[in-house]
């Protein structure tokens, strides 16, 4: 088990519009260091610093089992897994396209998409992405002054609000928190870019990564 678990090197922050912070606390002029921090002990810790690539993965609400998740956590936390078996086992979950898959509605994909594009080249450079009908994963690089935190909220508080019309509901649309890892060098990004675009072919969504719409990179 990583010990940046039981650290606490920065301090904690109460992220409270649907997981994420308010934008004006995330604007790239707040007072919190660079480096690993956490969103409360529920959830993992995200190492968030300047000319980082990041490889990002958020699910919608309502995608996975409570009781199979704290299953997980627990032995995680025991030490029976380790981090990268944690996410698989979560990954494994949702590629069966289990509970909420409101991302298989082309609308809401499509925005979705759309939201990545609009500030890429400018706030961020996108290197790659897939959106899953349950989860999506993006594999970017934030510009100075803009931070993974402060990217995240746009998009997820956007696009959950967009979602959340198109299917004339209200509630929590993403899950809270998400999962970023990041990219150590040429190799692991370019694999995983390629496990980014295969992921529909595992899925059963497609035959090649070329015939499904909603990536790229």
């Amino acid at each position: 088990m990583c010990m940046c678990y039981l650290a606490r090197p920065a301090p904690l922050i109460c992220f409270r519009c649907e997981g994420v912070p308010p934008a004006n606390q995330l604007d790239g002029r707040d007072a919190r260091p660079p480096g690993w921090y956490r969103r409360g002990d529920k959830h993992p810790p995200h190492y968030d610093a300047l000319n980082l690539t990041q490889f990002v993965t958020f699910r919608l609400a309502k995608t996975l089992p409570q009781e199979k998740l704290n299953k997980w956590k627990e032995d995680l936390a025991g030490g029976r897994i380790h981090d990268t078996q944690y996410r698989q086992q979560v990954e494994n979950w949702l590629n069966k396209g289990m509970g909420a898959c409101w991302l298989k509605d082309v609308r809401i994909a499509s925005m979705v998409q759309n939201a990545l594009l609009y500030f890429d080249r400018t706030r961020y450079t996108l290197h790659g992405w897939v959106i899953m009908p349950n989860h999506m994963h993006v594999v970017f690089s934030p510009h100075e002054p803009h931070r993974l935190a402060e990217i995240m909220h746009s998009w997820k508080s956007f696009t959950a609000k967009k979602g959340n019309q198109i299917l004339r509901r209200s509630g929590l649309f993403w899950q809270e928190d998400y999962f970023d890892r990041f990219i150590r060098d040429e190799s692991d990004l370019n694999n995983t870019l390629a496990y980014l675009a295969y992921n529909p072919v595992m899925a059963g969504l497609s035959e090649t990564p070329e015939q499904y719409p909603f990536a790229g990179g």
